[in-house]
């Protein structure tokens, strides 16, 4: 007797939870521009500004118009003024431009300098003040200052007048810098951390 081919019937549909709120991947779409340029701007008239236009307010399409003629964008850079304000300018290289000074903003807000200092337990007055001279000098270009004793064999009984020489050094450095840790022992090394002041700026 020949045997019939099983032929499932049909899936019943997955709980709505389970596929609700999902959307399908969409690849290769690019993000959104942040500015809005030529036709995308809705206002019936803008302001415009710049060095290649004569500032004022014109209608949308007089504006399109001018950005035409130059060959350029018309961007919105301010669409919450009224009426909103716009430049002609070279979109892609504004964007370029935008990126560009992010990322050195960027780099200059995470590069943080920490510059270490030694001391022995027993560091005599001429070697504590030469170092001194170096610290004041690392918390006024904006460096954070790392100064440790360190205890070699049996010098770790003199931990306590470790402790007081960072101590002594930090508050040498309270017109400079502002104490982030306080002495702690890790090991061999009893370090203090100290972070730049901010200096009044120079008018």
């Amino acid at each position: 007797m020949e045997k019939k081919p099983f032929h499932p019937g049909p899936r019943p549909p997955r709980p709505a939870a389970a596929t609700a709120g999902r959307r399908p991947p969409m690849r290769g779409q690019k993000p959104a521009n942040p500015n809005l340029i030529n036709e995308q701007i809705r206002a019936r008239e803008v302001r415009l500004v710049g060095d290649n236009v004569e500032t004022g307010i014109y209608s949308i399409h007089e504006a399109l118009r001018k950005a035409e003629e130059l060959e350029l964008d018309l961007v919105e850079i301010s669409p919450t003024a009224q009426p909103p304000v716009c430049k002609i300018l070279d979109y892609q290289k504004y964007l370029y431009q935008q990126k560009k000074k992010q990322k050195e903003l960027k780099a200059k807000a995470t590069k943080v300098v920490i510059k270490e200092i030694r001391f022995g337990p027993q560091t005599d007055d001429h070697d504590y003040n030469f170092k001194l001279k170096h610290a004041i000098g690392f918390l006024q270009e904006g460096s954070k200052v790392k100064a440790y004793v360190f205890f070699k064999g049996r010098s770790i009984l003199f931990k306590e007048q470790g402790e007081v020489l960072l101590l002594r050094f930090a508050n040498d450095l309270e017109d400079y810098g502002k104490v982030e840790q306080m002495p702690l022992l890790e090991g061999k090394r009893m370090i203090i951390m100290l972070s730049p002041k901010k200096q009044p700026s120079k008018g």
